[in-house]
Parts: C-alpha cells; sequence; structure tokens
C-alpha cells in the first residue's frame, strides 16, 4: 500500500488526463499567483515536485504530523476502512487504531455513502460508507483527539492506550458526524459537527441535532460556540490563536472568527471565497504556517491566502484534497491527503507546531 516518495513529472491539465489515461502516472503544477509580499520562492520554488507518498486507499483524511524527539510520524484516517494509519518518513506504513470511528460491528448502518472520486463507468470505481474517523489532532499532552465521524463522537486516545469520549452529544441530542477538530493550548477543543456521520445525512431518522455547528470542549463541558454553521467543515487557529477559521463546504467558502478570552467566538467575517474556482474538491482541512499564512483545500487543489486573505499561491493536485498538514523534522514537507493517495512536496516555510 505504501511506496518510497516518488516524483511526479510537471505537467498542464491536458497532459495530466492524457497521462491519466496512458500509465498510472500522475501529474502537478504549483503556480503562485501574483503577490506584492512574497516572491516566487518564499511558500515554495517554483519547479517543487509533488510525490506519491501513499496510495491505494479508501478516503484519507485527517493527516496529522506527530513530533518524536528529532523526527516524527504521520497519522491519518482510511476513513471507510475505519482505521487511522501510521506511517514514517521512509513510506513504511502500519495500522496505528483499529475502529476509529464507529465502534459497532455493522458499519453499513453508520456514515454517509461515498466513492472514491473516480468515474462510474471506471473498473476501478468504489463505493462505500464512511463510517470510520475523520479529522485528527495531538493535544498538549501528545494524545490522539478524533473526530469520530461515523462514530458521532469526540475521543480520545490516553497514554496506556485506552478511549475516552470526551462528546456525544449536546443539550442531550446525539451528534451527526464530527468532522474536525483542533485543540487550543490551554486545552479547549474546538470541533466541527454535521450530519455525515448518517447514511441519509439531514434526511437520516438518527438525526438529533437538526443543525450543524461548531462547538467547544472547556473542563469537561461542551457548549455551541456557533449555533449554525452550514457544512461545517475544517478547523485552524492562527499562530496567536486570536482567530479561528473555519470552512464552509458546501459554499466553497473559508469563515474567520474571534476567539475571545472565555473561547466564544465573534466577529464572523467571510476570510475568502472560492466559489468561482474550478475543479474537483471543496473547502475542507486547512492549516496554517508559523507566518500566519492559511494553507487550504479547495476546487483544483491548495490555496494559499496571506492573514490579510490575499491570494498567494496555487497548488494544483491531481485528485480532490481533503486534509493537509506540516511534517517533517522542520516541518517544511507538505502533505495531503487526497481520496485514495497522500501526496508530499517540499515547502520553504515551516507548519506551525
Amino acid at each position: 500500500m505504501y511506496t518510497n516518495p516518488t516524483p511526479v513529472t510537471t505537467l498542464n491539465r491536458r497532459d495530466i488526463l492524457a497521462a491519466a489515461v496512458a500509465a498510472p502516472v500522475l501529474a502537478v503544477s504549483a503556480r503562485m499567483g501574483l503577490a506584492k509580499t512574497h516572491d516566487a520562492n518564499t511558500l515554495y520554488d517554483s519547479d517543487a515536485e509533488l510525490s506519491v507518498f501513499a496510495t491505494g486507499f479508501g478516503f484519507t483524511e485527517g493527516i496529522t504530523w506527530v513530533a518524536e524527539g528529532d523526527a516524527g510520524y504521520l497519522l491519518f484516517s482510511d476513513i471507510p476502512a475505519n482505521v487511522v494509519y501510521r506511517a514514517e518518513l521512509d513510506g513504511s506504513h502500519s495500522v496505528y487504531l483499529e475502529k476509529s470511528g464507529y465502534q459497532k460491528p455493522d458499519l453499513w448502518r453508520t456514515g454517509m455513502r461515498f466513492n472514491n472520486g473516480k468515474d462510474p463507468s471506471d473498473p476501478a470505481y468504489e463505493e462505500f460508507n464512511l463510517s470510520g474517523s475523520n479529522g485528527l489532532t495531538v493535544d498538549g499532552e501528545g494524545r490522539l483527539v478524533i473526530a469520530t465521524w461515523g462514530g458521532r463522537s469526540i475521543d480520545r486516545i490516553e497514554p496506556d492506550g485506552t478511549r475516552t469520549v470526551l462528546a456525544d452529544r449536546f443539550d442531550g441530542k446525539r451528534f451527526g458526524g464530527t468532522n474536525d477538530v483542533v485543540v487550543a493550548r490551554d486545552g479547549r477543543i474546538y470541533f466541527a459537527d454535521g450530519f455525515g456521520g448518517m447514511p441519509q445525512r439531514a434526511d437520516d431518522p438518527s438525526n438529533e441535532m437538526g443543525t450543524a455547528g461548531i462547538y467547544m470542549i472547556r473542563e469537561g463541558v461542551v457548549s455551541r460556540v456557533i449555533k449554525v454553521s452550514p457544512d461545517a467543515n475544517g478547523l485552524a487557529f492562527s499562530p496567536d490563536e486570536k482567530t479561528l477559521y473555519v470552512n464552509n463546504s458546501g459554499g466553497k467558502v473559508i469563515r474567520k472568527f474571534d476567539v475571545n478570552g472565555d473561547g466564544t467566538l465573534t466577529n464572523e467575517q467571510v476570510f475568502a471565497d472560492l466559489s468561482g474556482k474550478s475543479g474537483a474538491g471543496i473547502t475542507d482541512g486547512m492549516k496554517v504556517d508559523v507566518e500566519g499564512n492559511l494553507w487550504t483545500s479547495g476546487p483544483g487543489g491548495i490555496h494559499v491566502f496571506s492573514p490579510q486573505g490575499e491570494a498567494l499561491g496555487f497548488i494544483e493536485t491531481p485528485s480532490a484534497v481533503a486534509n493537509l498538514t506540516f511534517g517533517g523534522p522542520d516541518r517544511k514537507t507538505l502533505f495531503i491527503a487526497a481520496r485514495s493517495d497522500i501526496f508530499s512536496m517540499p515547502v520553504n516555510v515551516a507548519g506551525q507546531s
């Protein structure tokens, strides 16, 4: 399933399609937008190569770098497989956690129906229920925190391997499909909840919450900090944690909120609107680098914005991106979860830890 990172030839979009038909070779172009304060080598080199780091999965998500000594490793969800994988920098891998999302054996009764992104006429086309975990992060004590998606909860894996359910309800109503999760330095946990953890989504008979939203766990208490956030998806903090970015996937819009001292969110603003962009993919997972630039999945690949919302760059990918993270000893390798693949690419700015 894993291979050593293999360079991908840089081609234009027409060549990409031709190559996809002729041979299992992927292609990418990394293009910098015109920016007043950034030259072409600030974020990544114009000739940077996107490499296939791993392939053959169902639907990859939640990709997260875990620092360990002078190095570290990747964790990511394969949602239909209902596992979390651990990947080393040499490409080797192992199952890190089984039953990462839904805990019961009747997987066909949970998770929205989805596919691997291929054309239905393609013999390799597959459909599956997204029953496993989605977003992953690590808290200040090094514990894995999981948005269980099909499990409809936020869980934490303790140092001894036991599992703690941190939240599965609000006001007595069960969550519908916990999507992404971030942890602030003071231990506050923010997560997005929607309807994807249920086969019929919002129309599912088990839908108790009735609305999507953003929630906070603080000292064991769950509160709703955004009552209605349509298609709430990826979350990311600014480096000073005074801003929380929220991806709304249906409208392909990124919003930002001020984070108050008590953890509540105010001053909602549209940070970027990608609804006019073409290409496969939605505003899904995102991360912030040490300079405060936001790197987000979106139509066609990865879009990079300055803290002021100025478009700085675009990385075109062969398939729709679900999530991304910065990894490696210096956090200057961009790892990209895109359907059945994990890609990697060197960059010139480190991701925030």
